[in-house]
């Protein structure tokens, strides 16, 4: 499910299913995207960012058409401990990997991965991010 920004609407609670995880995308080339992001953030339980958030920044292959710092993003992934994954939706192989990625972590975040919860799989990505 896809929504624009947080909160959700209240009146549809009984039928939202179970949140396994939250992706926010930013669009590198747009500051309303980030502030969009940040905005939102303050809508989530807190639970999520044990494992079951993280950014997906996009425009990364036109970096010199930036609206955004890159320090802002690292940012972002420092107060809330959540990976940070780069990834270029106009091309097609790239957006495939990206996808494939988001979505063996949302099976982890799930638990359909036996041995390995979300707060492991977060510490690790977290962790090759500073290699």
């Amino acid at each position: 499910h896809i929504a624009a920004s947080l909160p959700l609407p209240s009146e549809r609670d009984h039928l939202r299913p179970r949140i396994d995880m939250i992706v926010f995308i930013i669009d590198i080339q747009s500051k309303y995207s980030l502030n969009a992001v940040e905005a939102s953030l303050a809508y989530v339980d807190a639970r999520f960012f044990l494992g079951k958030v993280c950014f997906l920044v996009t425009g990364v292959g036109r970096m010199n058409c930036c609206s955004i710092d890159m320090n802002a993003i690292w940012k972002l992934r420092e107060d809330y401990c959540s990976p940070v994954l780069f990834g270029e939706l106009e091309s097609e192989e790239i957006r495939v990997a990206t996808a494939q990625r988001l979505l063996r972590m949302l099976q982890i975040c799930a638990g359909h991965v036996p041995g390995v919860s979300a707060l492991y799989f977060s510490t690790l990505m977290r962790v090759s991010a500073y290699d």
